[in-house]
């Protein structure tokens, strides 16, 4: 494992961070509206409950804004946590330079970003055990179009990888 070049780390976590965390407020906002018929605003008030508890689902704007913020947190952790590794692996870096390799590692972080996040993450946020339903397994193969494609291709272009 090389060691991580921070100046290259934050010239790629930026727009890798604002692509997935955009892409993924977008898909995560149609399926709830189109699919769940639910409101965006009724989204991200539950987004917020993660942290503010049950309130929140009644909340107005102050509940949008924290679970839109909350969002923005997340999707930084899981690109940053990705342009950390690819940075400092090597073996990383030569599979996502072809667009197969890419592929390949979206199909295996999507999952394992829902994993660690329903089966840890929001149970220890909110004190309760995942449910797994239809939206949970929606949630697991959602992942990898709406948060982990972009997040890889973005990195891979940003770090150059793709011009190998």
């Amino acid at each position: 494992m090389a060691a991580l070049n921070l100046r290259a780390f934050a010239r790629a976590v930026v727009p890798v961070w604002l692509v997935t965390a955009a892409w993924d407020f977008v898909c995560a906002t149609a399926l709830s509206v189109f699919a769940y018929h639910t409101t965006a605003a009724g989204l991200w008030r539950g987004v917020a409950s993660t942290v503010l508890g049950p309130t929140a689902l009644n909340d107005g704007g102050r509940a949008v804004a924290v679970g839109i913020a909350l969002h923005l947190a997340v999707a930084f952790t899981w690109s940053a946590i990705f342009v950390a590794a690819v940075l400092a692996w090597p073996a990383l870096r030569r599979m996502i330079a072809t667009p197969g390799g890419a592929l390949g590692a979206a199909v295996i972080y999507g999952p394992l970003i829902w994993l660690v996040m329903s089966l840890i993450v929001i149970p220890l946020a909110t004190g309760r055990p995942p449910r797994f339903g239809v939206r949970w397994w929606v949630q697991i193969c959602a992942h990898v179009p709406f948060v982990t494609i972009p997040l890889v291709f973005t990195t891979r272009r940003v770090i150059g990888a793709d011009r190998r």
